[in-house]
């Protein structure tokens, strides 16, 4: 799933899953099952399940939202417009005759720029999230499929 801005939930949408868990607490210590709980809330039985686990082990504050998971951006919101921009001017402004981002010459880019640096993974990752994406040679797949032929060794259009 693909959330806007790149990933995880807008402030008010963890309030409000976080207020669901809480209201759902009160279901739980009233002694409804995990069963009733996910119906009335909608959501799995196995995350009903885990709300009363975490109620019992940790009280209501085990139910509080934890922010978003994974690792912070080691960028600045300004790296990262600033990132944007050396990205559309293209790997000529760096030095490199092709126009050909790869993800090494990308990361030395914001290395020597923002003094940061990332494994390839990680910043296939953050690219992602910026809206870039991966793109293979130009009809590579095309010239691949060319060459086969249905089954029966006929081509399709051909009698």
């Amino acid at each position: 799933m693909r959330y806007a801005q790149g990933g995880g939930l807008t402030a008010e949408e963890c309030a409000r899953r976080e207020k669901v868990r809480l209201e759902a607490a009160e279901w739980i210590e009233e002694g409804a099952t995990d069963a009733e709980v996910a119906a009335r809330f909608r959501v799995t039985r196995m995350s009903a399940n885990r709300w009363r686990r975490a109620l019992a082990a940790g009280g209501r504050p085990a139910l509080a939202s934890k922010g978003p998971g994974g690792a912070r951006c080691r960028l600045t919101p300004a790296q990262l417009e600033e990132l944007q921009v050396l990205l559309e001017a293209g790997p000529a402004a760096w030095g490199w005759a092709d126009q050909c981002w790869t993800l090494a010459r990308i990361a030395a880019v914001v290395h020597t720029r923002f003094g940061v640096e990332y494994t390839l993974p990680g910043l296939d990752l953050l690219l992602h999230r910026l809206g870039w994406s991966v793109q293979g040679p130009r009809g590579a797949r095309r010239s691949g499929m060319r060459s086969r032929s249905p089954p029966g060794g006929r081509r399709a259009g051909r009698k």
